[in-house]
């Protein structure tokens, strides 16, 4: 099996899902199976089958939680430093309309694009890898090829 790269914020994260999931939805859930068996008929009982539903949907969560922190390999940025690699937060201005972004390049279960952090599997982040400040970038993207001076580069 191959190892997910994640930041320790990313895996903290998913933890706390993981424990939430555990702790909290999952005996709420089976509370409200035993609520809803106990009106009768369950052929025709919206409650049990909505519960059930739902049940199905929280246990394939923790199993998917379960199996991605499994296999998790949490890299700290903090230690890391130089050409930009996983981890690093990265600013970066557009050469055409001089926009400045800043994007955190992190794992694939942690990346929130409009968080600012971005899927080390995107063509964006792909095309950073190895860049160094004061490089420019040409990255191809859906909607066409842009390009991006490298302003900053933080690993924290």
């Amino acid at each position: 099996m191959e190892k997910i790269p994640m930041t320790p914020a990313g895996n903290a994260a998913l933890g706390a899902e993981l424990k939430n999931l555990k702790s909290v939805e999952r005996p709420a859930i089976i509370e409200a199976i035993a609520t809803a068996r106990e009106l009768g008929d369950l052929k025709e009982n919206a409650e049990y089958h909505s519960a059930r539903e739902k049940q199905g949907f929280i246990e394939g969560r923790i199993k998917e939680l379960e199996g991605i922190l499994s296999l998790a390999d949490v890299i700290d940025p903090a230690k890391l430093n130089g050409a930009i690699k996983f981890g690093a937060k990265v600013t970066l201005v557009d050469e055409d309309t001089d926009e400045e972004k800043t994007w955190q390049i992190v794992g694939e279960y942690e990346a929130n694009i409009e968080n600012g952090l971005l899927n080390i599997m995107s063509p964006i982040a792909r095309a950073l890898i190895g860049k160094e400040e004061g490089d420019s970038v040409e990255v191809r993207t859906p909607g066409g090829v842009r390009s991006y001076e490298v302003l900053s580069i933080e690993y924290a």
